[in-house]
């Protein structure tokens, strides 16, 4: 594993390093530790963080692998409840790829894993190489959270992330149905749906953006002036007065500023001074700016 990936959270590294020292228990390893087998011996994994594989990536991925062979082998654990066969930790893509290639055999890593560190090394994967959409990694966060009793501070350092992205990210999960499917097929970025959110008819707004092809800021300022359930445009809160119009620099300093902080920001700059706002939900979200604020004093 590349230096430069210690950075995020544990890492891959960090978490096969614990199952490292254990060799894998199957006969004809080589001296990398990988060996070929028989690929109907291998089963994907049902709890799997990715679930879209665009046809377009599988095809030429098959291509190159019918030309060269599967250059990085498939990393599995023995098959729960089937002797015998293996089961994906990581590598389902090149697993796919490499049947429609027509290969009868594929070269694996064995490793004795639990279900919990199977689903972390999924989801650390996926997220090194942003391989999962938004919605498949709020999922993630979810079972890590429900089934193994993950903690959003726990995830947040398993993944490299900061608890308010692990926070806003959930939040996706709470979006219409129909919102959740652009998110899905990526006609909408995880940045447009934070945007449209808070809106009271969030599919709307959704279907609007999508229409016009409308940027995360440009969905940011439709969301501001939809009318709210009284029919009133939504103002900030400036003692009752109407939002200023604001140059596009600093709307996109204010996007900016909220896209690295996850959470809302507010510039209200007049001449040569002014002041920023910072908009929290939870008790989290304000120990962790303020831990950001603080680091290195």
């Amino acid at each position: 594993m590349s230096e430069g990936r210690r950075g995020l959270g544990r890492g891959l590294s960090a978490l096969l390093g614990e199952v490292d020292s254990a060799p894998a228990q199957a006969p004809g390893d080589t001296a990398g530790g990988s060996r070929e087998a028989p690929i109907e011996l291998i089963r994907r994994n049902p709890d799997q963080p990715r679930k879209t594989f665009h046809e377009e990536d599988l095809v030429e991925l098959s291509d190159s692998i019918r030309e060269k062979g599967v250059l990085q082998p498939i990393l599995v654990r023995p098959a729960p409840g089937a002797a015998g066969e293996y089961q994906i930790v990581a590598g389902e893509r090149r697993w796919r790829a490499a049947q429609r290639a027509g290969l009868k055999t594929i070269p694996i890593i064995i490793r004795e894993l639990d279900d919990l560190a199977v689903l972390e090394i999924g989801i650390i994967e996926n997220v090194q190489r942003a391989d999962l959409n938004a919605l498949e990694e709020a999922l993630s966060y979810k079972v890590l959270m429900d089934k193994f009793g993950r903690t959003q501070e726990a995830i947040a350092q398993t993944v490299g992330k900061s608890r308010s992205h692990i926070a806003n990210t959930l939040r996706l999960l709470a979006l219409p149905e129909a919102v959740q499917t652009y998110l899905t097929s990526g006609e909408l970025t995880a940045g447009h749906a934070r945007a449209i959110a808070s809106a009271p008819d969030p599919t709307a707004l959704a279907r609007e953006v999508v229409d016009k092809g409308l940027s995360v800021r440009e969905a940011e300022a439709l969301a501001r002036r939809t009318p709210n359930a009284a029919g009133e445009v939504r103002a900030r809160s400036n003692g009752g007065r109407p939002p200023r119009t604001k140059d596009t620099d600093t709307q996109a300093l204010e996007s900016d500023l909220s896209s690295v902080l996850g959470l809302d920001v507010e510039i209200d700059h007049r001449g040569d001074a002014g002041a920023i706002t910072i908009r929290y939900a939870k008790l989290e979200q304000l120990d962790d700016l303020c831990n950001r604020l603080t680091r290195g004093l």
